[in-house]
């Protein structure tokens, strides 16, 4: 059975002002011009985010936020809900990534409660699990992600608003990643789980993608293992040129695989 279409993220996190903007036009008409391109979501910062759908629309390029709020609206200084984020223009939102989790301490439960937040305003979701270094060495990666995945999920997930993002976080601005054997076992214990709990025959309808590092000189390796559907990129996404060697990259990788 084959996998979904490949799919291709770029994480700004806290970085962009307006002339940036200029990038995403860049990405936008790249990606035009790669033929059996990805799907492709730019997630800027919230400030961003309206011009940047702007830019994008009609495009086969998307436009995704960073986080959202719990509540759909209310007395919450400073937060945006999925609402606000959809109506500027937003189709995706990340949640759960390792940042947040670290240095805002949020839970899986709070992880999942955004998703379903998110998820009935209408926005697809990219949730994101990995382990520590330490849990990495300790061997724990399996039970870790594994525990992550039930708790951050919502169930009324479903193979077409939600993809999984598994993110060791050892790996994210180290320019170290795990090899491709690594991503890939990680990949069948995620796929597996997504399987058994929404009782599909077959785990390979769900978009599980890669993240932590991901580079031009990596990507085509990362794209080695057919259980990669795609990748979540932060630094080497917020310059057009190199953001769109991985998107190259994936499209190159479609071909083999449709070549089998």
């Amino acid at each position: 059975m084959s996998g979904p279409k490949l799919y291709v993220a770029g994480n700004w996190k806290m970085n962009g002002l307006r002339p940036d903007l200029t990038q995403i036009q860049a990405i936008r008409d790249g990606v035009a011009s790669v033929e059996n391109a990805p799907d492709v979501t730019v997630f800027p910062p919230a400030t961003l985010l309206h011009a940047a759908s702007q830019i994008v629309e009609g495009s086969l390029v998307e436009i995704g936020a960073q986080d959202c709020h719990v509540g759909e609206k209310g007395p919450f200084t400073g937060d945006l809900s999925a609402l606000m984020l959809k109506d500027s223009g937003a189709t995706t939102v990340i949640l759960g990534h390792s940042e947040r989790r670290a240095e805002h301490g949020e839970t899986s439960r709070e992880v999942r409660a955004k998703a379903a937040t998110a998820l009935r305003a209408g926005i697809k979701i990219v949730v994101c699990i990995g382990e520590t270094r330490g849990e990495h060495v300790r061997g724990l990666t399996a039970s870790v992600c594994r525990r992550q995945l039930a708790d951050s999920l919502p169930d009324e997930s479903t193979p077409e608003t939600t993809i999984v993002a598994y993110e060791p976080v050892w790996a994210i601005g180290s320019g170290v990643s795990p090899t491709t054997e690594q991503i890939t076992a990680v990949h069948e214990i995620v796929r597996g789980c997504l399987k058994d709990r929404f009782r599909e025959t077959s785990g390979m309808r769900w978009r599980v993608l890669y993240g932590g590092s991901v580079s031009p000189a990596n990507a085509a390796s990362t794209f080695d293992s057919p259980e990669v559907d795609g990748v979540l990129v932060g630094g080497a996404s917020l310059k057009a040129a190199t953001f769109l060697e991985i998107i190259t990259a994936a499209a190159r990788a479609s071909e083999r695989r449709s070549a089998r």
